[in-house]
């Protein structure tokens, strides 16, 4: 039986009908004691939007959906919905089970992590009205769309950070983001006004078939001037360098569940639409050969920046939340080189691989970053302190946390110990036989570099001595059950490595010109 097609849209509309039914249930039950039933909430609507987005990957994106009358579409393609505005392929799909699966891990670990704090019902449905906007950021397919989808991301975001109103540090790490987020607005809307002006479109394949007609050298600037903003626009939504000054104090003032959150989810879901519109909108090919502008140049230089300040300034921390902060810039380093290796003197089936292994990453780092953030979640909880020496020891007090804490630290290092190995291969394999090991070389000596400071976790915790005053009265089930969920995913990305891979190769496929 046919489904509507408007359903494809289901796990968007999930995490928006729950942030609405939290926000019900607080209006009608003001009281804190019933933050089980706000957390359960949030959980529950998260693991539907996982299970309906699950559904339809196995299913195959478009076969359940009858093509669209005189849409040209066929059976099992991309569904397209309000004329175009919205597609909901492969990739989409794939994000949308990214940002559930971290959403309802915060969603529990944030069950003990508020314990003391009200405004809860605010919280878990900003938490869901984010993810809403991170999950229609992974389905845009025209620029005002994308705008619109980032916007209804970052918003709650930034009310998120400064949740802890009490908290200097929180509410300064709050108001840092939203001037710095404004300011990026405001840069990718000119560059989108831009692009506008000079194809007249805002649809992604629109303004890739306008693209042949801009043949005057001053329109030709204005649109390179257009396409390096929305550019930077992203880069500052993935914290890639030179645009990454906000997320070390976004992440280490605000609730470490939500430091967890914006790492994951809205790095994952930023990166999603920036290789939509990229690849889509601005076809490397394209734009070098009939435009002379090759923003593929431009990724390449920002990976390689991007990776290597991220990991050099994570060795150089002394707060574990400050290190992690700094590993989540490198890593978006790495997943930049799935965009840097698409030059048309690439192979169309390498760039495929490279491209799709980029999508991987962000499938298990989603998992892997979420529990190391959300272990620092847990030590906050206890008051334990935040440079590494408070670490010291933490093992005889809590050896499953910690355990639960190594796996996601060494998978996230690229040890065969998890997923991140596995995902950070392919990376690095797909851009040596794409023509590009040197990318791969930058990536694979930082991704040693990084193996220091996980490192230094990890001995902290099971080889330095407690301090005297090293006591646990509290233990967190919501917490624990986080941090360890989160390690078991990263542990069972590896044996179900060759179906994530399979299904992001496609959708890579999928976007590239050709396929």
């Amino acid at each position: 039986m046919a489904l509507p097609r408007w359903t494809a849209l289901a796990p968007v509309l999930l995490f928006a009908l729950t942030g609405m039914l939290v926000l019900l249930v607080d209006t009608f039950f003001p009281d804190t004691r019933r933050r089980s039933v706000l957390s359960g909430l949030s959980t529950l609507g998260s693991l539907a939007a996982v299970a309906v987005s699950g559904w339809f990957i196995l299913s195959g994106p478009g076969t359940a959906f009858p093509p669209a009358p005189d849409s040209g579409a066929t059976e099992g393609g991309p569904i397209l919905l309000f004329q175009g505005q919205l597609t909901v392929d492969a990739m989409a799909l794939l994000f949308f089970v990214v940002v559930g699966s971290v959403a309802a891990l915060v969603s529990i670990a944030s069950y003990d992590y508020l314990e003391e704090h009200s405004y809860q019902g605010a919280y878990y449905s900003l938490v869901m009205l984010a993810a809403t906007g991170m999950a229609l950021m992974a389905t845009a397919n025209s620029l005002a769309v994308a705008f619109i989808a980032l916007e209804l991301s970052s918003l709650p975001s930034y009310a998120l950070v400064a949740y802890l109103k009490q908290n200097r540090g929180s509410v300064e790490a709050g108001l840092k983001y939203f001037l710095v987020g404004a300011l990026s607005s405001a840069v990718l809307v000119y560059g989108i006004s831009l692009v506008y002006g000079t194809t007249g479109a805002l649809g992604f394949d629109a303004v890739a078939a306008a693209l042949s007609g801009v043949d005057d050298a001053g329109l030709n600037g204005a649109l390179g001037v257009g396409v390096l903003m929305v550019l930077g626009g992203f880069a500052f939504k993935t914290a890639s360098v030179p645009f990454h000054f906000w997320a070390p104090e976004a992440y280490e003032g605000s609730p470490a569940p939500i430091s967890a959150f914006l790492s994951s989810a809205s790095k994952a879901a930023g990166f999603a639409l920036a290789i939509r519109v990229f690849v889509t909108a601005f076809p490397p090919e394209v734009m070098l050969e009939t435009l002379g502008i090759d923003w593929v140049f431009a990724f390449q230089v920002l990976a390689i920046v991007t990776m290597t300040v991220g990991n050099f300034a994570a060795a150089t921390q002394e707060e574990v939340k400050r290190m992690l902060a700094y590993s989540s810039v490198g890593h978006a380093g790495y997943v930049l080189i799935g965009l840097a290796a698409l030059a048309p003197t690439a192979s169309g089936a390498n760039t495929d691989v490279v491209l799709g292994a980029s999508m991987m990453h962000l499938v298990v780092y989603g998992f892997m970053n979420t529990g190391a953030f959300l272990f620092v979640a847990m030590v906050e909880y206890w008051g334990l302190g935040r440079t590494f020496e408070d670490y010291n020891g933490l093992a005889t007090r809590a050896p499953v946390a910690c355990l639960a804490m190594t796996v996601c630290l060494f998978s996230l290092a690229g040890l065969p110990i998890g997923g991140g190995f596995m995902s950070k291969f392919v990376l690095f394999f797909g851009a040596v036989n794409a023509g590009f090991w040197w990318l791969a070389a930058v990536g694979a000596i930082n991704s040693a570099l990084s193996l220091y400071y996980y490192a230094r976790v990890v001995k902290a915790m099971w080889i330095e001595d407690p301090a005297d005053d090293l006591e646990i009265t509290r233990q967190p089930l919501g917490l624990y059950a986080a941090v360890v969920a989160a390690a078991l995913l990263t542990v069972l990305a590896l044996p179900a490595f060759g179906f994530v891979s399979e299904v992001a190769v496609d959708a890579a496929a999928s976007l590239l010109p050709g396929a």
